[in-house]
């Protein structure tokens, strides 16, 4: 609650305007507040703070508070702007990356009108770069940005933009650490810097999940206030060779096919996914391969109990706790328990969050948590279409996507995918290299594939971007980075101010 600054300025000495009211607003929820003289005898403070919406939006409000005397104005607000400062939460500089080219290429734009003025009435501080080509932020914060300088970087773009971000800070912190990003068995530092998201992108599957909304202006607001969600991060290796880190969706067969096919469509915008879904819809194929997987064992939490990861989670707070204090004699403990299933796939998926976006309020993994360690393995394997169909439309219901006799999901730390035809690395890069020689066939095969040509490997599609290896090893690093966000809140509306 909004506190007297001292005993000489009594509460009662200050109220609002409104005759016979009392108001309260908590201090959490506070970023401007000043003393303002409008009259002889009395002194007034606008109240700046963050109220609840609907939907999980967030929004700025207003309350005016009257003091008597402009000296017992100044004290209040003095009081409160000390108690604001002692906040080593809330960040005070920030360094922005702007995407202009994202999605309907509006980044710019919405951060100068929405986002920036925020800032500013908050006292925060920015240093922003307007990025001119791919991985510009993350070759930026690998090798110039001064991060001592700062207390959080924010990126304004989607999914992609934020990869960017991350790739840049992770690998940073391991080189100024010490450590080697590059070997799989590596156990990762986590990044002291938190990152903030101000949705600007064609998919904005990481705000959503995180927030609970795609609008910047409740994102910024995040910011602003210091919230604090961690998250994990998988590690993705080839023969001891780093490729990428994943947070969200690493999905290999109809998930890699729809996006290998859409980067061919760039030209159509974010509709180029739906197109290409439907086409690798009856297109059908489905990939030999083995998977491995080393279980969750000892934590709380399955991928079916119907647990949804929300704010303050349980889950997430306790097994991340289990993992940072017993990490070397857990891993010793289940090292020795690697599973084995092989088979024909028609998806091969393991989501790190829930991945839940506007079209999908549930997500491919309901239960999955953003920061307990774990990915939830799921395993589509062959069927018909029409069952396909099947399992594809209840991410958009309320039934369950993994009660089907042909699909099973795992909560892992670690798993393995190695190709059927794959047996060395030459094999495969080899016959990759032949697939692409023949593209403008291979592409007819794709859509008759009666022809019997149907390709013998797929491509991972990791957080939106394509894999150049198909055979991986992907390990998860438990609460590896920390957002400006809290989770997504279990209260639909309800305001941080309570007037009686």
């Amino acid at each position: 609650m909004v506190p007297s600054p001292s005993t000489s300025a009594p509460a009662e000495t200050c109220g609002p305007v409104l005759p016979g009211s009392v108001c309260a607003v908590k201090l959490r929820c506070v970023f401007l507040l000043k003393c303002v003289s409008r009259r002889v005898c009395v002194c007034v403070c606008p109240v700046s703070y963050v109220e609840r919406g609907r939907q999980h939006r967030w929004r700025c409000a207003q309350v005016t508070f009257t003091c008597p005397t402009e000296a017992s104005c100044q004290r209040w607000v003095a009081g409160i702007r000390e108690l604001l400062a002692a906040n080593a939460s809330r960040p005070r500089r920030l360094l922005v990356y702007i995407n202009p080219y994202g999605g309907k290429k509006q980044g710019k734009r919405i951060y100068e009108q929405k986002v920036a003025p925020l800032f500013a009435r908050a006292g925060v501080s920015t240093h922003v770069i307007v990025t001119e080509y791919a991985n510009h932020a993350r070759d930026h914060l690998r090798t110039e940005a001064e991060l001592k300088q700062f207390d959080g970087v924010v990126c304004v773009g989607g999914d992609g933009m934020f990869s960017e971000i991350i790739h840049g800070l992770i690998w940073r912190t391991q080189v100024d650490g010490s450590v080697d990003p590059g070997c799989p068995d590596e156990t990762l530092s986590p990044c002291s810097l938190r990152v903030g998201i101000i949705p600007a992108g064609s998919t904005d599957c990481i705000c959503f999940a995180t927030v609970g909304t795609n609008d910047p202006v409740t994102s910024a607001l995040h910011i602003i206030v210091g919230d604090s969600q961690a998250m994990d991060v998988c590690s993705i290796h080839h023969n001891n060779t780093f490729l990428r880190y994943s947070v969200s969706l690493l999905g290999y067969g109809f998930y890699g096919d729809v996006l290998t096919d859409s980067e061919r469509k760039r030209w159509m915008g974010p509709a180029r996914y739906d197109l290409s879904g439907l086409k690798m819809f009856l297109t059908h194929h489905y990939y030999e391969g083995t998977v491995s997987y080393l279980p969750a064992r000892g934590i709380l939490g399955t991928p079916r109990d119907g647990a949804r990861c929300r704010s303050g989670c349980v889950v997430c707070q306790h097994n991340g706790q289990l993992l940072s204090e017993k990490a070397e004699r857990y891993e010793t403990e289940n090292d020795g328990e690697w599973r084995t299933i092989r088979g024909k796939f028609l998806a091969i998926n393991a989501a790190s969050m829930s991945c839940a976006c506007p079209r999908s309020p549930k997500g491919l993994s309901p239960a999955a948590h953003l920061a307990d360690g774990t990915t939830d393995l799921i395993l589509v394997r062959k069927c018909s279409r029409f069952n396909f169909l099947r399992h594809l439309l209840r991410h958009t219901s309320k039934d369950d996507q993994f009660d089907l006799t042909f699909v099973e999901v795992h909560r892992v730390r670690r798993f393995r995918f190695t190709p059927r035809h794959c047996q060395s690395d030459s094999d495969l890069e080899l016959d990759l290299r032949e697939n692409n020689k023949g593209q403008i066939f291979s592409q007819i095969c794709t859509d008759h594939p009666a022809c019997g040509c149907a390709p013998a490997y797929s491509s991972w599609n990791c957080d939106g971007e394509i894999l150049t290896h198909t055979a991986i090893d992907v390990r998860v690093h438990c609460q590896l980075i920390k957002l400006f966000a809290r989770g997504i809140e279990e209260l639909e509306s309800g305001l941080c101010v309570t007037v009686t």
